[in-house]
């Protein structure tokens, strides 16, 4: 699924989390990556991030 990277070494991944899918938010400190929690929805999102400062990261196929 996606993933996207932000400021702060913040990672966001949409998972599926029993028959929903979640926006999964992680945070890597001092080389450990702590969950920051799930999110429903993109309002919930912004509560962690900056929508404008996300990445999205693409795998190449190779």
């Amino acid at each position: 699924m996606s993933v996207w990277l932000g400021p702060n070494s913040i990672l966001v991944e949409v998972i599926q989390l029993d028959t929903r899918a979640l926006m999964k938010v992680t945070q890597r400190v001092h080389g450990r990556r702590y969950l920051i929690g799930y999110c429903a929805t993109i309002g919930e999102l912004t509560r962690h991030v900056d929508l404008a400062e996300l990445v999205e990261v693409i795998a190449f196929p190779g």
